[in-house]
């Protein structure tokens, strides 16, 4: 850019607030997603992503630094921080990483729901316990958490009233887990020395 664009009126009070504005959405999202890898134990990727998250804050932070008299560089720093932290929540929505654990409480017979959530590919086990309005089975499943809404229509046709806690969980071992596809190969692992 020209030296004297960057000393002008329309980008320091409205080019640089937009690339703030973007930067912050862009660190935040990052920072959302690095969170939620690091609390699922994921040591590969939460680094690599708190790397770009602070380079791009730390390139935010300094346009800041250099325009202290800017209020619109502050107004588009808050509400980058703002639009990112509901865009990481959307995009974590999408992604839909992890396990969760689907806690059931049922008055209704528990073992029809164990073979319904079974007959879907779904591992499931129950057992029966004492509530405050009597016997209730305890229903517990560990399932893929891109399979939660495919689970809660199974929980709720079975019975619209149902009482049903969703936990995330860090770490699974063994289980039975609906099948998801398989991952592309690239052509570079197809062909690999030793295939």
């Amino acid at each position: 850019m020209a030296p004297d664009f960057l000393q002008s009126d329309l980008y320091l009070y409205g080019v640089l607030p937009l690339l703030i504005f973007f930067a912050r959405i862009c660190d935040v999202t990052i920072g959302t997603l690095r969170i939620i890898y690091v609390s699922k134990g994921q040591r590969r990727i939460a680094p690599i992503l708190g790397f770009f998250e602070v380079f791009i804050w730390i390139v935010a932070i300094s346009q800041i630094m250099k325009n202290l008299n800017n209020f619109a560089c502050y107004f588009g720093y808050a509400a980058g921080f703002a639009t990112g932290n509901y865009i990481g929540m959307l995009v974590e929505e999408r992604l839909a990483f992890g396990k969760v654990l689907v806690r059931v409480f049922s008055t209704d017979n528990g073992a029809d729901l164990v073979q319904i959530l079974n007959a879907s590919g779904f591992g499931a086990t129950s057992f029966q316990a004492q509530g405050a309005q009597g016997e209730v089975s305890i229903i517990y499943s560990v399932i893929n958490r891109k399979n939660l809404p495919e689970v809660q229509s199974l929980l709720l046709n079975f019975n619209p009233n149902l009482f049903y806690v969703v936990e995330d969980i860090r770490k699974v071992n063994k289980g039975i887990f609906q099948a998801t596809a398989q991952p592309k190969i690239s052509i570079f692992e197809r062909w690999r020395k030793g295939k």
